[in-house]
C-alpha cells in the first residue's frame, strides 16, 4: 500500500553505515512499570484507550521534563538550518532586481504540467482547453527583463498552489481528497516576496521562507520591505500553542474577525494598549491585544489591533523543548482530518510535524522529501543494503520526537510498549494483518496513533523496510 501523504507535486513519480549514535533526548523508560493501558480498542491493531493520551507516554519516560535543546541551542539549530538547507529561503537577501530567466525558472520548476492523466471532481479528464487556459494564466510571456521583488504580509490562512487556479485536480477517479495542485499554505503574518502576477491579475507568485508557489492576491498586503520584514521581530508576543486558535469575532473590523491561527504562529502584542480603550468594539481585559496585518482596498498593508481571547491556547514565548511537551503538542492534533498540502484548513504529515516543532521555535523544511535529507538535522540514513536487523534495532532505539521517514510520509515516535514502537502521524491510510491473516486496509485519514512494527506497505513489505531516514534534534558542538 502507498500512503497518500504530502509530497511536492513535482515529486510524484517516487547508506552509509548506520551510526546509531542517537543520544541527547531522554530515553524511553522501557524497564519502568507501565501504567495500565485499559482494554484494547477495536480496529487499530494493539491500540488501547490510554495510548490516545500524551500523559500515558510521558509517564513511561525517565526524564520527561529534561530539555532536549535549550533556547540558545534552538537558535543555533535554526541558524544551521538556514545556512545549510537549500529548501530554506532568505527572502531578505533577494537581489534588488531579478532577471527574466531567474523568475521564469522559479515558476516553471513548480508549474510544469504532469505527464499523468488528471481528473476533475466529477471523474472527467481535464480537457485540453482547460489545461491551456491554466498554463496561459502563468503569464510567462509578460515577464519583464528585470523584476523588482515586492514585499508583503499574509493576511489570512491561504493556499499555496502549483498553478494560479482554484481548479481542483486528481490523479484517480474518486480520489478527491488529494488535490494535486495543492502545495501548502501560509498563515497570517507570514512574510513573502512577490515576483510575478498571473495573467488575470488574481494570483501572485511568491517566495516565502519555506516555499515558493502561487497564492491568491487578496491574501497578501503589500508594504515597504523594512515594514514587512520587521513585522513581529520584537516582543512581546503570543505564540499559538493549540492546534488552532481564533481571534475574537468583530463586526467592526471583519478582516481580523475569527481568523484561524495555526500552531506556532507568532503575533506581536501591543502591550501598551490603554486598558480603558476598546478594540473593535470590545474592552480588552479578557484578551491579548495583538497586531495583525490587513489588506486595504488598494492592496496596501495596514497593521491593526485585534483581540486574541485569553481562552485561546497561546503562550508568551515558544515552549521549552522537552519530551513531555512534544507529546502534549502532538496530541493536540489527534483526530484532526488529514489535509493534503494544508487543504481543508488542516495539514498533512509533514505539516503536522512542522507545526509541532514550530511551537517550540524550531524551523523545519516544508515537505517530507526535504525534511528527510536535511543536512542541518541529526540524520540517520538507510539504503537497500540495510537489512532487517539494522532497521529493527534503529526502530527499537527511537526516542520521543524522532521523525521516521518512508517515501512520501513522516511519523513521530512517541514510545515503546509491549514490544512495539508507537508513532503519531497524520496519514491518509495504512494497513496491517488482522487476526485472520488478511491485510486490513485502514482509512485512517487523520492524525492517528499506531504501532510501527505491524504497519505494512504491501503484503510482503513493512513500513520499517521502507524507512529512508530518521531525523532527530540534538545538541551539536559549534
Amino acid at each position: 500500500m502507498i500512503l497518500a501523504s504530502r509530497e511536492p507535486r513535482r515529486h510524484w513519480p517516487r547508506r552509509l553505515t548506520l551510526a546509531l549514535c542517537l543520544l541527547a533526548a531522554p530515553a524511553f523508560a522501557q524497564s519502568a512499570p507501565a501504567p495500565d493501558p485499559g482494554a484494547p480498542l477495536p480496529y487499530v491493531i494493539g491500540l488501547h484507550e490510554a495510548y490516545l493520551t500524551p500523559q500515558y507516554w510521558a509517564a513511561r519516560l525517565d526524564s520527561a521534563d529534561a530539555p532536549i535543546l535549550d533556547r540558545a541551542q534552538i537558535e543555533a539549530q535554526n541558524a544551521r538550518m538556514r545556512a545549510q538547507d537549500s529548501h530554506i529561503q532568505d527572502i531578505a537577501a533577494l537581489p534588488a532586481q531579478l532577471d527574466t530567466a531567474a523568475v521564469r525558472a522559479s515558476i516553471t520548476t513548480l508549474s510544469s504540467w504532469p505527464s499523468r492523466t488528471l481528473y476533475n471532481d466529477k471523474g472527467q479528464v481535464i480537457a485540453p482547453a482547460l489545461r491551456s487556459a491554466i498554463e496561459a494564466n502563468l503569464g510567462l510571456q509578460s515577464l519583464p527583463a528585470q523584476t523588482t521583488p515586492q514585499y508583503g504580509l499574509v493576511v489570512k490562512r491561504a493556499a499555496l498552489r502549483t498553478f494560479p487556479t482554484r481548479e481542483r485536480v486528481f490523479s484517480a477517479v474518486g480520489d478527491t481528497d488529494i488535490d494535486r495542485f495543492q502545495e501548502s499554505a501560509l498563515f497570517p503574518g507570514d512574510k513573502v516576496a512577490v515576483v510575478h502576477r498571473s495573467a488575470d491579475g488574481r494570483w501572485l507568485f511568491v517566495h516565502s521562507e519555506r516555499y515558493s508557489a502561487w497564492i491568491e492576491a487578496d491574501a497578501i498586503a503589500s508594504g515597504d520591505k523594512a515594514t514587512v520584514l520587521g513585522y513581529g521581530t520584537t516582543g512581546p508576543y503570543r505564540i499559538v500553542t493549540g492546534a488552532t486558535a481564533q481571534t475574537a469575532y468583530t463586526p467592526e473590523e471583519p478582516r481580523v474577525s475569527r481568523l484561524q491561527l495555526d500552531m506556532g504562529v507568532r503575533l506581536p502584542v501591543l502591550a501598551d494598549w490603554p486598558a480603558s480603550e476598546p478594540v473593535n468594539g470590545q474592552q480588552a481585559h479578557a484578551s491579548w491585544v495583538v497586531q495583525l496585518p490587513v489588506r486595504e482596498a488598494d492592496g496596501r498593508l495596514k497593521l491593526v489591533p485585534a483581540l486574541l481571547p485569553r481562552s485561546q491556547d497561546t503562550a508568551a514565548d515558544y515552549l521549552p523543548l522537552t519530551p513531555r511537551l512534544l507529546l502534549q503538542q502532538a496530541f493536540k492534533f489527534l483526530g484532526e482530518r488529514y489535509g493534503w498540502g494544508h487543504d481543508y484548513d488542516t495539514r498533512d504529515c509533514s505539516g503536522f510535524v512542522s507545526e509541532i516543532y514550530r511551537s517550540f521555535g524550531v524551523l523545519l523544511p516544508r515537505n517530507t522529501s526535504a525534511q528527510a535529507v536535511s543536512p542541518a538535522l541529526d540524520r540517520v540514513p538507510f539504503t537497500d543494503k540495510d537489512g532487517k536487523a539494522v532497521r529493527d534495532r534503529a526502530v527499537t532505539d527511537l526516542q520521543v520526537g524522532d521523525l521516521v521517514y518512508i517515501p512520501g510520509h513522516v511519523m513521530m515516535a512517541i514510545g515503546h510498549v509491549d514490544g512495539r514502537t508507537w508513532v503519531i502521524h497524520d496519514t491518509a491510510g495504512g494497513s496491517w494483518f488482522g487476526a485472520g491473516g488478511k491485510r486490513v486496509q485502514a482509512h485512517l485519514n487523520g492524525v492517528s496513533v499506531t504501532p510501527l512494527e505491524p504497519m505494512m506497505a504491501s503484503d510482503s513489505v513493512r513500513y520499517i523496510d521502507r524507512i529512508t531516514n530518521i531525523q532527530r534534534l540534538r545538541a551539536k558542538t559549534p
